[in-house]
């Protein structure tokens, strides 16, 4: 019988499939361009992007962000490429865990895919790569780790590691130019957190007015509200009921249904009758003896005059975040049913409310919190661009702290839940001198290492000085110079020397206090090496047809 020739079709009609050196391409293609659009942003010299949504004003302008947090351009950006969006998936990955270096792992797994591709084409099996590619991280890891300083036990040293780790975050961002003032305030509002990684207790509060130097750090926690009418404006010795529940019911508000009256006094006595709902549940709520009530939802005027008449200070409309954060300031719990006795309804407590003004508003300051941990920084600046950027700087700051202050580090733990031998606390040189302190180090395994697996290893090396020499060409520094100058110093053992950027030449990234937590850089290290296997392994891309619209069938 003969054979038919019509290719057999496996997928539904429009479904795509591209299949070996077809697949691979396009997926290179895509984590390259994703690597190339951030790595101008790279270093102390990098540039910015700006970055305009679709939706337009009445000027026909969309929101501009105007930032170079690598993290925040890649969420900002639709991607289609399948492997394109691996990258922005782990530079998530990495702004999640530590905080920072979200850039260099995309760049270093873009370079990665760039060296992996000249080895495609030289033959040689993907598999056989990540197989050269997997010993390269373990060589890398393994030296990395050597290099790491740990001063924790020493009070001086470790303070001052921790203010070159926030000069150093700092110093890429927009608030470079005042790192010292705001490196400061980082570490001093880090160092309330008492090793823990959790920073809901730090509220950053962004106020339009006066300049980046004119921000501070305040004791305790701020509301960005203000005081109902008619209540007091000081509270001493606060016990606070916190709560997520509707007070607005002091009008008729009938949704979907139909109500026939005969005359507006009939209206007037369903009026009543919600009024009179509203004031038990006044008194429900005032039987707790709290002197604040603060709701996330909004307060009306009704129920606002019976907390007046009771001496007892709103707040209303404080959201999602800031009901949260009180209750872990105050030691509250928020509540949205008050049928429970009054001694099973856990207030919070602090020393003193009152209300201040920063710039031209009015706000609400909880001080003496039984949560120490509690302070808030306020930022000041020209216009909200330069705000938003100067909080996302300050937030990695402080993620990076609080990873460099943790008293116990999830990675620390294997599942047994005991400490494992691999610590995650210290600094390492940054300036690009530990990515060449790796490459030197992964150079030298793979000229003992025979076989095709050698090449691999190279290919990584070279990923990992094209970090340096990305921060060398951003800063305009003469490359071709500079960076076989590094490479020369660390293959004698000068293993602290890395890019001074300010002066254009070499230098002692410790001596010149340019550190970052051991961390960070294993975290760039290990998701940048994970993504680029994946990808690397990649030989088939399958895109699923596009679901067809159904149109809306109009009754007749």
């Amino acid at each position: 019988m003969a054979l038919s020739l019509h290719p057999i079709q496996l997928l539904k009609n429009e479904a795509e499939e591209d299949r070996g050196e077809n697949a691979r391409l396009s997926s290179f293609i895509g984590a390259i361009a994703i690597g190339d659009l951030v790595k101008s942003t790279l270093g102390p010299k990098g540039m910015d992007k700006i970055i305009q949504s679709s939706g337009m004003d009445g000027r026909g302008i969309g929101d501009i962000q105007i930032t170079n947090d690598g993290a925040t351009i890649l969420k900002s950006i639709g991607v289609d490429n399948p492997a394109a969006k691996v990258l922005v998936d782990i530079a998530k990955t990495q702004d999640n865990e530590v905080g920072d270096g979200t850039t260099s792992v995309c760049v270093l797994a873009c370079e990665l895919l760039k060296e992996g591709e000249k080895l495609i084409h030289q033959k040689i099996h993907p598999q056989i790569i990540v197989s050269g590619w997997r010993k390269a991280t373990d060589e890398a890891r393994r030296v990395l780790k050597e290099s790491a300083i740990d001063n924790r036990n020493d009070k001086t040293k470790f303070n001052k590691d921790l203010m070159n780790i926030a000069r150093t975050t700092l110093s890429s961002k927009n608030l470079a130019q005042h790192k010292d003032f705001f490196a400061k305030l980082a570490v001093s509002a880090a160092m309330r957190l008492k090793g823990k990684e959790d920073l809901k207790a730090i509220q950053i509060i962004k106020k339009l007015g006066g300049n980046l130097i004119d921000s501070y750090l305040d004791d305790g926690f701020i509301l960005d509200k203000k005081i109902g009418l008619n209540q007091p404006k000081k509270i001493t010795k606060a016990k606070i009921l916190l709560a997520n529940t509707p007070m607005d019911t002091d009008k008729v508000k009938v949704f979907g249904s139909r109500i026939r009256v005969d005359s507006m006094a009939k209206v007037a006595e369903l009026e009543g009758a919600e009024k009179l709902k509203m004031k038990e549940k006044v008194q429900n709520i005032l039987q707790y003896g709290e002197n604040v009530f603060i709701n996330r939802q909004l307060i009306y005027n009704y129920p606002e005059q019976l907390f007046a008449d009771a001496g007892v200070m709103a707040i209303e409309h404080a959201d999602f975040d800031g009901i949260e954060r009180l209750a872990l300031v105050t030691g509250g719990e928020i509540l949205s049913t008050f049928n429970a006795e009054p001694g099973q309804v856990k207030l919070g407590h602090c020393e003193l409310i009152e209300e201040i003004m920063i710039g031209e508003d009015k706000m609400i300051k909880f001080s003496g919190t039984p949560n120490a941990e509690a302070c808030t920084i306020v930022l000041r600046a020209a216009t909200t661009h330069i705000l938003d950027e100067a909080e996302r700087a300050l937030h990695d700051a402080l993620c990076v702290l609080s990873q460099a202050l943790s008293t116990i580090n999830p990675t620390n733990l294997d599942k047994g839940g005991k400490k494992g031998a691999q610590s995650t606390h210290g600094v390492v040189c940054g300036g690009g001198a530990s990515e060449m302190l790796m490459a030197v180090a992964v150079n030298k395994l793979a000229q003992s290492t025979p076989g095709k697996e050698a090449l691999a290893m190279e290919s990584f090396a070279n990923a990992l000085i094209q970090l340096p020499t990305i921060i060398s060409d951003n800063a305009g520094l003469d490359t071709a110079d500079l960076i076989p100058k590094l490479r020369a110093c660390h293959f004698k053992g000068q293993h602290k020397m890395g890019l001074n950027v300010l002066t254009g030449d070499l230098g002692d990234m410790n001596s010149l206090g340019v550190t970052e937590p051991f961390i960070v850089k294993l975290q760039i290290l290990l998701s940048a090496s994970e993504a680029a296997e994946m990808i690397m392994r990649v030989d088939d891309v399958i895109k699923q047809a596009p679901r067809k619209r159904v149109p809306d069938r109009h009754p007749c």
